[in-house]
């Protein structure tokens, strides 16, 4: 019940600050690739279980991180735009990886619309032409892979 809540005030504040700015497509997937770890992790403070999810999420989220930009700095594929560091897209990946902890934690419900905003990030990547699809898939892969480890890896230590 928590979650449907949580979800609608998510909508109403992606809503209003994007007619606030005139909708723009890029600031769209801006604020959404934010918002998605954001509700992933606000979650897990406001449903505590025997699992230890904050303590989870911060360690995906992380891993995601650190995984990401040290990509970046090791390949420096350049960007449609011209500029430096397309691969992967690290909004893709934030994005991403905040979805996939959403659908582990409380099933397809809450993770189909989750992905789905995570996809609509990619695409506006791309349309804002900072990155190609290999550099957005390269996000999905490493949000996503980096979930399926660490909770793998984080069972396994309990």
């Amino acid at each position: 019940m928590l979650v449907k809540y949580l979800s609608i005030i998510l909508c109403v504040l992606i809503v209003t600050t994007l007619k606030a700015q005139d909708f723009n497509i890029e600031k769209s997937g801006d604020i959404i690739q934010i918002a998605l770890p954001v509700s992933a992790f606000a979650s897990t403070i406001i449903w505590q279980d025997k699992q230890k999810p904050t303590l989870q999420f911060i360690k995906t989220m992380g891993m995601s991180l650190v995984i990401t930009h040290s990509l970046k700095r090791i390949i420096n594929k350049e960007r449609p735009n011209g500029g430096d560091y397309s691969f992967p897209s690290g909004h893709t990946s934030a994005a991403f990886t905040g979805a996939a902890f959403i659908e582990r934690k409380y099933g397809f419900k809450y993770g189909i619309p989750s992905y789905l905003l995570a996809s609509y990030v990619g695409w506006t990547r791309i349309q804002a032409n900072k990155h190609d699809k290999w550099d957005v898939l390269g996000g999905v892969v490493i949000g996503m892979g980096v979930l399926i480890f660490s909770q793998n890896h984080l069972r396994a230590q309990d």
